[in-house]
Parts: structure tokens; sequence; C-alpha cells
């Protein structure tokens, strides 16, 4: 998987030291981390999700990033600023941060989180602890999120500048529902999906990247919208050049080589 990873098209790759990894294996998986990372960038954007906080791993993870120096360390079940600002003095300058917001206390906490600072850079919506942490009765990561839930982390995350991106869709095979799962978080305005498979990649590009089509759109609309106005049969203003600005920002974002911009 890690000699696959440089090949594919993922705008970020993650390699795993939480949830994917046993217990008895947590050692021999950081050393193969630090391993792959220090020989080079395995996408656009190359992190490392370390162990949550509360575990005997965190600190051991951390310095294992700190020496492998990927470009993000992903930090799970954040349930406070604490947590983040814990993290970053571990880290040397430069290696930016993503918070995972999969717990109910962490979602309570969400708008605190993102307000963190410390070189945080996104908030990741989490769907199965949270699931399990909200007592939601379903056995499939990805099922029973709740609208509210998408909409309370996109929200503190675009409050405080950040990214926010929308954990994976578990059933492999299951085009539809991936798709069905994608356009849910991007009508929430997330910038884009966690992926579990490569079969998953080129699906979930396709719906968080703006089509042609739109992107024409767009910028006939900006043309047209002067003050109130009638553009293709509906009612334009200013709140409408927003909007095609705001599209335009995301393909202008996609179509740039190499690592995406910090913000």
């Amino acid at each position: 998987m890690l000699a696959k990873a440089p090949s594919l098209a993922a705008d970020e790759v993650i390699v795993d030291l939480e949830d994917a990894v046993a217990a008895e294996d947590k050692e021999q998986a950081r050393g193969l981390a630090v391993a792959a990372l220090s020989r080079g960038p395995l996408g656009r954007t190359t992190a490392l999700r370390v162990n949550g906080r509360s575990t005997t791993w965190w600190e051991d993870d951390l310095r294992a990033a700190a020496q492998a120096r990927p470009d993000v360390v992903v930090l799970p079940k954040v349930e406070s600023p604490g947590d983040v600002s814990a993290a970053a003095e571990l880290l040397p300058d430069g290696i930016g941060l993503e918070a995972q917001i999969e717990t109910a206390r962490g979602l309570v906490e969400a708008d605190r989180i993102a307000a963190a600072g410390a070189g945080l850079e996104a908030l990741v919506f989490g769907p199965a602890d949270l699931a399990a942490s909200l007592g939601v009765p379903v056995l499939t990561i990805g099922a029973g999120t709740s609208d509210y839930a998408l909409a309370h982390v996109v929200a503190a995350a675009r409050a405080a500048g950040l990214q926010a991106l929308d954990g994976p869709h578990a059933r492999l095979g299951d085009d539809l529902g991936l798709v069905l799962s994608a356009r849910r978080a991007l009508e929430h305005g997330y910038d884009g999906k966690w992926v579990i498979h490569p079969s998953q990649i080129e699906p979930v590009n396709r719906i968080f990247t703006p089509s042609p089509g739109e992107v024409e759109r767009a910028q006939r609309l900006l043309e047209a919208a002067t003050g109130a106005a009638r553009f293709e049969g509906e009612l334009v203003d200013e709140a409408s050049r927003k909007l095609a600005e705001a599209l335009l920002r995301r393909a202008e974002l996609l179509s740039q080589p190499g690592r995406e911009p910090r913000r």
C-alpha cells in the first residue's frame, strides 16, 4: 500500500497508526511509517495519523512524526483546544495539524477546537466514532450521520478559516452510496472526503471538482450580477456573485500542481 500510494490521484495520502493498526502492532507500524515517510512524499500532501492523546502511544507517535516530518499530522478524537496545542508542542514548525471531530464532546467543542491555532489546518468529520459516541445504532462506517453534525463541523471550520473534510464511506463496491455520501458532504460545504480504497478516488475527485460547465456558468454569472438582475431564468444579486466566486476559487485551487496552500 505504501509503495502504491505515490501513483494514486489522491490529494492527500494518510499513513495510519491509529484504528487501522492492532495494539500489538503499534510499534512495528510506527517504524514502517517513519521509514516510508523519510524516503519522500507519498502524495501531493503526506499525512500521518497518530494515536489519540489518551493512549500510551501518543507521545511516541508524535516524536516519530517529528522525525519523519510529514506535511500534516492527523489528530484523532480531539475534544479540546488543549489536545491541539499539546500535539503542536511536540512537533517542529512547519508540520500542519488536522483535528478529527468524532466524539460527542468533540462535536460540542468544535468551535473552540477550530479556533485553537497552533498550526491547525482542517477539521475532519469522523463518522464512525461519532456514531458510537452518540449511540447511533449502526454497524457501518459512514452510516447514521446527521445533518446537524455535518453542518456543525463545517461551520466551525469555516468560522476559523480552516478546511473541512468528510470521513470515509466504508461499503466497498457501493458506488451509488459513495456518490450520495460525497454529494451530501459537498452540499454541506466540505472541501473533500476521505477514501479507503483506490477505486473510490476518481468518483470523489469528480464530485468535489467543479465541472467545466459549472466554471463557465460561474464566470458568466459574475459578468451578469451587477445588483439584482435576471440571469438564465434566475434572480441573481451580490449573494450570487459570492457563490460564483467561491466555486471559481475551488476550481482554481484544485487545478494547481503540488500541495494545496495552507489556509
